[in-house]
């Protein structure tokens, strides 16, 4: 039976990225994923690139290499993945300051402009004025994360790469799955929202998280949205920091430590289809069941608050898992005490970093030294992240 040296494991953006510049070190590269329609986080991503958003000297860094890579990326893809630069809007509730709000973007590598609100509704007419005390604005990236995604899959196949379509039950010794068993040198874990099950299938636990992340996705309308709307105080992140505070929790399937959340935001893509969300709600069993019905009526109630003619688009509600950490960074590295075994996952925004850094894990596992992964890589301990 043929032996990899590297079997990934989830063909998400992550998992396809990494492994197509696995194979471009000269691997011998398996890609395995559960889900032949892709339903995932990916195909339901905004596409969104905050390339303005690093925050500490690594952050920025890598975000000013992600620039770069994205920028060359359709031509060594062979691939339109419809790059393009479009305004952010970052709403502000009428209760909050303006001033407070945009004091929080700050230390950001580009802090957001200020804008009052009928400079907001110029920029975007669409907004409900009434909803509003002003809003935010940065020049933002935006991708289609599903052409993307497949773009790195075809890739990674045309340079040899392998890729079967199967679920992992276990990986310790070998990659076990539904239908045969693959022999690999080195296994590494991207599989988002479902790398915490994964692993402790395999009686590996990690401290790698969850949300249940639900949307509208419209079909192509006439209107026009001409902005990426977010609001500015994006509860999501509280969120992720709240319910990872004890990990115990997460041990016991149908725990809801946190209330879900909504944060009402909409991107239009280029074929005119829309995606409307997104609630993010915390529920420790990844098979758990959400009312779609309740769900979508609250999705749509939010998002008229604040782009009225978008409450009642025709529109399908969808759900994924959506990976997170402890620390809003990534839990990249190999796993002590598990040879072999290595996870690249936890992304909480993961379209911006991923390029480079998947570029510097396949350099670092080649034996060139990587500052950055090593850094990363020291802090993966038995149990979590420290």
């Amino acid at each position: 039976m043929k032996t990899y040296d590297w079997i990934v494991v989830g063909a998400g953006f992550t998992g396809a990225a990494l492994a197509y510049e696995l194979v471009k070190k000269g691997f011998s590269v398996l890609l395995l994923e559960q889900d032949t329609n892709f339903q995932n986080a990916t195909r339901y991503s905004y596409g969104g690139l905050a390339f303005w958003s690093g925050t500490t000297p690594v952050t920025r860094q890598l975000c000013d290499e992600g620039i770069a890579r994205y920028r060359i990326l359709s031509q060594e893809l062979n691939a339109n993945i419809e790059l393009r630069e479009l305004d952010l809007l970052l709403t502000i509730p009428t209760d909050t300051d303006p001033k407070i709000a945009a004091a929080s973007y700050a230390h950001f590598a580009t802090p957001p402009k200020l804008l009052s609100v009928d400079e907001a509704c110029e920029m975007e007419p669409l907004l409900n004025r009434e909803a509003i005390a002003g809003a935010l604005t940065v020049k933002h990236g935006h991708i289609n994360p599903q052409k993307t995604t497949q773009a790195y899959i075809q890739a990674f196949l045309r340079a040899g790469g392998e890729m079967e379509f199967t679920q992992v039950q276990n990986l310790l010794t070998s990659v076990q799955t539904t239908t045969t068993t693959y022999h690999s040198a080195n296994v590494v874990v991207c599989a988002g929202g479902f790398s915490r099950d994964l692993l402790k299938a395999s009686g590996i636990p990690i401290k790698v998280y969850f949300t249940h992340a639900e949307m509208i996705e419209t079909p192509p309308v006439e209107i026009n949205l001409r902005t990426l709307v977010m609001p500015a105080n994006l509860q999501r992140f509280q969120l992720e920091a709240e319910s990872s505070k004890v990990d115990e929790v997460w041990n016991e399937p149908g725990n809801e430590p946190v209330a879900p959340i909504l944060d009402a935001g909409a991107i239009q893509f280029l074929d005119g289809s829309l995606r409307l969300g997104q609630i993010s709600r915390i529920i420790t069993n990844s098979s758990a069941k959400v009312d779609s019905k309740e769900s979508e009526r609250w999705l749509r109630q939010s998002i008229g608050e604040i782009l009225p003619e978008l409450a009642n688009l025709p529109g399908t509600w969808h759900h994924c898992l959506v990976a997170f950490s402890s620390d809003r960074l990534p839990v990249i590295g190999t796993i002590p005490g598990y040879q072999g075994i290595y996870i690249f996952s936890g992304f909480s925004n993961p379209l911006v970093i991923v390029p480079p850094l998947a570029q510097r894990f396949a350099n670092w596992v080649s034996g060139q030294e990587d500052e950055i992964i090593s850094q990363w890589c020291s802090s993966v301990l038995i149990g979590g992240i420290s």
